[in-house]
């Protein structure tokens, strides 16, 4: 047998397209060729797979070696297709039964010596290899993550010789299962934060209708803390959410860890991040989320807001209304989602004490207002809810009062949601257009306050759909069908930021 096929599977966003390893034996000079638009490390799979073949006691053929990597229009990039190259050079040359490679799919880079090294994206392959009825062989190291795929025989090695036991009939390989379920708990919980009664409100409603928030305090205030404590208040992911969540760690190369992979991922980046490392990005074809995409499904809290740079903060933009973010590289082109809930906070001022009445604010109005606008109307536009969190006393620092635990606050905003879900499919803070007209549209009174508050915060037309849909949230946690006056009031309450006149807006409502 001079020709043998192996399946693995490449790498896209977090897609994971099939790959056919064709490796034909020929007459003629000796040598291996590969073809099919492999990049450097895959390139240098020549020399990782002769090395491997030769130390675990094979033969490695002394023929025309030609290795395609179909279709040859998808680039190839990382050491994944080496235990795919090595199996299709034995099944070739006949020291392997070539009968049952067809039935898997192979993953893995080949060390030196024949071990298997761990791969990036292997859940994405593990969804993509049981929509092609195939078994999956890869890596011991990446079994854990690729066993959360049900109706799926993964298997995990550790080395080249114990894929080819289980491929001749001598030695199976253990099937793996998926890590035994650990109830996820969040190690921080909201009733360790005294008082910021309205800043925890506010909390809730964020969770409870997937709204955005900033925060705009002093130094030391708690705007952190209270942040941190979000994903404490939203419910653990449904498993399509979770695995779609851990398929893009994966890809990143994250550490999949099986006790936590049901929470929401919580992403705190430094306010020196690039803007590659926040939506994504990568040299040559290879493009790896950013800390949007990883934090899909989750929470993305930005601190110190107006420290990030112009550039980085209106990339924001897009994905925050649309959900995903689509990267260009070259010729190339790959959509990762990025369906997050922001959570920024910023201090009133570049001092930080304007507003304080426990300091001093040393800033000029002219600098407070130069920093206040490095945040674009239509970035502030696309955040739902803005909160001045102010410091708080001594005395109630001190108090011993019963504070309301993230577990209590967490049934209420899943009341909520399953309200919201059976009512239009989708929670509040993604209702389109059409559907905010059609749920969200208050009583006359609540109608009345929104004219007024166009009249006088200048609300553009998506702020005010960001009101009514807030007002609809709040609705939904007082167990309300209608949107009444109070729920728009407390709304626009939250608009604190809004300053620009835009009259044009109040026709939105007419």
């Amino acid at each position: 047998m001079n020709l043998a096929r192996v399946y693995s599977r490449g790498q896209s966003g977090i897609d994971a397209p099939e790959v056919c390893v064709e490796v034909h034996l020929a007459n003629g000079l000796p040598g291996l060729s590969l073809v099919g638009l492999p990049e450097t490390a895959v390139k240098e799979s020549k020399d990782r797979v002769r090395a491997a073949l030769v130390n675990c006691g094979f033969e490695f053929p002394a023929r025309r070696i030609t290795v395609n990597l179909a279709p040859a229009d998808l680039p190839k990039e990382g050491g994944r297709f080496d235990l795919a190259i090595a199996l299709g050079i034995l099944a070739a040359s006949g020291q392997l039964p070539g009968d049952r490679l067809a039935d898997y799919e192979f993953l893995g880079e080949l060390s030196l010596g024949g071990e298997l090294r761990p791969v990036r994206g292997a859940l994405p392959a593990a969804l993509r290899c049981r929509r092609a009825g195939r078994d999956l062989i890869l890596p011991a190291a990446n079994t854990a993550e690729a066993a959360l795929v049900n109706d799926l025989a993964v298997f995990g090695a550790d080395h080249l010789l114990g894929v080819c036991a289980h491929l001749q009939g001598r030695e199976s390989l253990p099937p793996a299962t998926a890590p035994p379920a650990i109830a996820a708990a969040w190690p921080v919980d909201l009733a360790e934060v005294r008082g910021h009664y309205q800043a925890k409100r506010a909390l809730q409603v964020a969770a409870a209708g997937g709204h955005n928030l900033l925060m705009v305090g002093p130094p030391g205030s708690g705007k952190s803390m209270l942040a941190q404590r979000l994903p404490t208040l939203l419910p653990l992911l449904e498993e399509d959410q979770a695995l779609e969540s851990a398929a893009i760690a994966s890809v990143s190369g994250q550490p999949f860890d099986p006790a936590r992979w049901r929470l929401p991922p919580f992403r705190h980046p430094h306010h020196s991040a690039s803007a590659a490392a926040m939506v994504g990005g990568g040299g040559g074809s290879s493009l790896r989320p950013g800390e949007i995409s990883l934090a899909h499904h989750g929470v993305l809290f930005l601190d110190e807001l107006p420290e990030f740079s112009r550039k980085v903060l209106e990339t924001l933009r897009e994905p925050l209304e649309s959900g995903r973010i689509t990267l260009s590289r070259a010729a190339r082109k790959v959509e990762f989602p990025a369906r997050f809930q922001l959570i920024a906070a910023m201090n009133p001022c570049p001092c930080g004490f304007h507003g304080d009445p426990g300091n001093r604010c040393r800033c000029t109005p002219t600098q407070i207002q130069r920093y206040r606008d490095r945040l674009s109307g239509p970035l502030l536009d696309r955040i739902d809810l803005h909160l001045e969190v102010g410091s708080q006393s001594g005395d109630l620092l001190l108090s011993a009062g019963r504070e309301r635990s993230s577990a209590e606050l967490r049934e209420e905003v899943i009341r909520a949601r399953e309200i919201a879900l059976a009512r239009s499919g989708c929670l509040n803070a993604h209702l389109p257009v059409a559907d905010i007209e059609r749920f969200c549209f208050p009583e006359p009174q609540g109608q009345t306050l929104l004219q007024q508050a166009i009249e006088r915060l200048g609300l553009s037309h998506r702020a005010l759909h960001r009101v009514l849909k807030v007002a609809r949230t709040i609705a939904d946690l007082d167990g309300s069908e209608t949107v009444r006056v109070r729920h728009v009031s407390e709304a626009i309450g939250y608009r604190r930021l809004d300053r620009r006149p835009l009259p044009q807006a109040a026709s939105a409502i007419r």
